[in-house]
């Protein structure tokens, strides 16, 4: 299609509605259920999502990672921490994520603070990935410049052999601690619902709808 076409794209929305009233009090358990919506729907990976960092001059940088936890404590992922995403996280902990399920025709928008998980739990995740899944996260200086991929392949090749395969030091998790949930629910004539979980002062969740 041309780009000239993009004025012109429309999509209707009508699958679902949002309502307060059929909201819970608190975020998780709705995210709970719209998440194993997504994930028994033929979206190809549900737990995908859009993290959004700033460095500590506020520039702003965005990239999908997937979801790999979520505890009562916020959602979990896991990277590179020497790569650009690590180097924001390290000057400025803010951070948003964003689900986006375009067949039900829903949003989660998240922010709050992020901190890294203990040792042990990146320890226990790396260990259950595939083989080359460590490799890769071994032999990767992610978001660095390289000579060319075909040293990345000679440096996984020769690790390939190795039966003594450790975590690297600069790899593990991340986890991020929510202070707002936004549910977009896409609805006719763009008339989106918009519900929003905030946490107060006293650490208990507020509920409130937004203007699409």
């Amino acid at each position: 299609m041309s780009v000239n076409k993009l004025p012109h794209m429309r999509k209707h929305y009508e699958a679902a509605e949002l309502n307060e009233a059929n909201t819970p009090e608190t975020p998780l358990p709705l995210f709970h259920t719209w998440f194993t919506q997504a994930h028994e729907s033929p979206i190809i990976e549900a737990n995908a999502m859009t993290l959004a960092t700033a460095s500590k001059d506020g520039v702003p940088s965005a990239r999908i990672v997937l979801l790999k936890e979520m505890t009562n404590e916020g959602f979990v992922f896991y990277t590179n921490y020497l790569s650009n995403k690590g180097k924001n996280l390290a000057e400025n902990p803010n951070a948003s994520l964003l689900f986006f399920w375009d067949i039900l025709e829903r949003q989660v928008r998240i922010e709050g603070t992020v901190q890294k998980v203990s040792e042990q739990t990146s320890n226990d995740y790396f260990y259950q990935r595939p083989t080359g899944s460590q490799i890769g996260a071994i032999i990767s200086p992610q978001s660095q410049k390289i000579d060319s991929k075909d040293l990345l392949l000679q440096a996984y090749t020769a690790l390939e052999k190795s039966t003594d395969i450790k975590k690297p030091d600069h790899w593990g998790g991340y986890i991020l601690m929510p202070r707002l949930i936004e549910f977009w629910q896409g609805r006719p004539n763009r008339l989106h619902d918009r519900i929003v979980y905030e946490l107060n002062q006293d650490a208990k969740w507020h509920k409130y709808r937004l203007a699409p």
